[in-house]
């Protein structure tokens, strides 16, 4: 998935740590991305924050999306700084999921907590979506959990 991840790559965003439910991601806040009180933009420590969780909930295999996300920004970061990103599963129940993610500056001070909402999309054996499950899902929302 990060080899195809374009706007990742464009950031400098790397993966650093990988296992299951979890994943660790790194960034250097460069001059782009740091905003008129030369903070770095929140959209960007989203950004961050939001590929950690991508790895995270896809380390099972199937297709994994974000089904919603929020952030809570604790304190600035600024150019130059290195974030680092660690994703954590929290609890799947069907095909959903719950993972926090911590972005810290390497000296442990906290930057954000971002909470995400996973979705799994169901594939037949071809690789497609099934849009037959979902349709029975939209039916019995509780068939698969």
């Amino acid at each position: 998935m990060m080899d195809a991840d374009t706007a990742s790559a464009a950031l400098g965003i790397e993966l650093t740590e990988l296992g299951e439910g979890r994943a660790v991601c790194r960034m250097t806040v460069s001059g782009q991305m740091v905003n008129g009180h030369t903070l770095c933009h929140g959209g960007y420590v989203f950004l961050l924050a939001d590929t950690a969780f991508a790895c995270a909930c896809n380390t099972y295999g199937p297709v994994t999306v974000a089904a919603g996300a929020e952030i809570t920004f604790v304190a600035p970061a600024r150019e130059g700084d290195i974030l680092v990103a660690e994703a954590a599963e929290r609890t799947v129940y069907g095909r959903s999921g719950i993972y926090d993610v911590t972005v810290r500056r390497p000296d442990g001070q906290v930057v954000a907590e971002f909470r995400g909402r996973s979705r799994q999309l169901n594939a037949g054996p071809d690789g497609q979506h099934d849009r037959q499950h979902d349709r029975q899902h939209d039916r019995n929302p509780t068939a698969d959990h």
